[in-house]
């Protein structure tokens, strides 16, 4: 039997990049998927990278059904709490409920200096990452609740949710907000058998994870270079013991992680920050 055999798995973002793969491979571990995202190619000018469309949602279902799970799609911004709620209703009348919640959705922008951060891009970031993932749990934990089938909330922070990376504080505060958020509901809802865990990428090779304003940082901001460098070479090339860190992750990478704690193999971990980092949060 696939270990997420009977399971349901609530997913924002899934319409590319770390979404996306989340919810094929826990489709491919048996789990159905209600699958979310913006649906908006292009949000806030600032961006300056494409968000998923209602395209890529239906390309995320296609995935999954060939995958092996049943998948339903909602078009619902994170920002907005009455389509999260929409969709939790309209994934539990087709499914029944609720075991996994991916809080994934997130944004990034990148600037040369933290003070060039507008209020209006400040609060962009803040509304999505921050925000966002508050209402993915207000709309699905009350369901969870009272299903009481336990079940296990997993909330994409990054790297820079426990180093100060630079020069994106405002994104660095998201991602370090949202762990004492899941410390907090970790505490609160392991009565009722819910865990909650934080995972932490370093780049990740998405759309984000790319984006066309890094490479100029790269060239311009020591800080950030340091901020992005990992540690482990890249594990699927001959290892000859010459640091040649791995640039990136693939999506992938971070599924399995997901996958995991998604799982009952991580039943008794709860409250926890689990870098997949290639050792960038541990360097020196």
């Amino acid at each position: 039997m696939a270990r997420l055999s009977g399971k349901v798995a609530f997913i924002t973002g899934a319409g590319q990049g770390q979404g996306r793969s989340h919810a094929i491979r826990l489709a491919e571990d048996g789990a159905d998927i209600i699958a979310t995202d913006v649906c908006e190619t292009s949000i806030h000018p600032a961006m300056r990278y494409g968000q998923a469309g209602a395209d890529d949602l239906e390309e995320t279902r296609k995935l999954v059904e060939k995958a092996g799970g049943r998948c339903i799609t909602a078009k619902a911004d994170v920002r907005d709490l009455a389509a999260l709620k929409a969709a939790v209703e309209a994934g539990i009348k087709e499914f029944g409920h609720i075991d996994t919640v991916v809080a994934n959705a997130g944004v990034i922008t990148f600037h040369h200096s933290s003070l060039d951060i507008t209020e209006e891009v400040y609060d962009l970031v803040v509304d999505v990452n921050q925000k966002g993932v508050w209402n993915t749990i207000q709309a699905t934990a009350p369901s969870m609740i009272e299903a009481k089938r336990g079940g296990s909330i997993i909330i994409t922070s990054s790297a820079a949710g426990i180093r100060g990376q630079a020069p994106y504080a405002h994104y660095a505060a998201s991602k370090h907000a949202i762990v004492g958020m899941a410390k907090s509901f970790a505490n609160e809802f392991g009565r009722h058998g819910i865990r909650v865990n934080t995972i932490h990428p370093t780049g990740v090779l998405t759309a984000m994870g790319t984006h066309p304003d890094a490479g100029d940082l790269v060239a311009t901001e020591p800080l950030f270079l340091m901020g992005a460098t990992n540690i482990l070479v890249d594990l699927d090339q001959p290892i000859t013991g010459e640091f040649a860190p791995l640039p990136v992750l693939q999506p992938s990478d971070v599924s399995q992680v997901v996958a995991f704690l998604a799982s009952d193999e991580s039943r008794y971990i709860t409250g926890v920050q689990l870098p997949v980092d290639a050792g960038n949060t541990n360097k020196p």
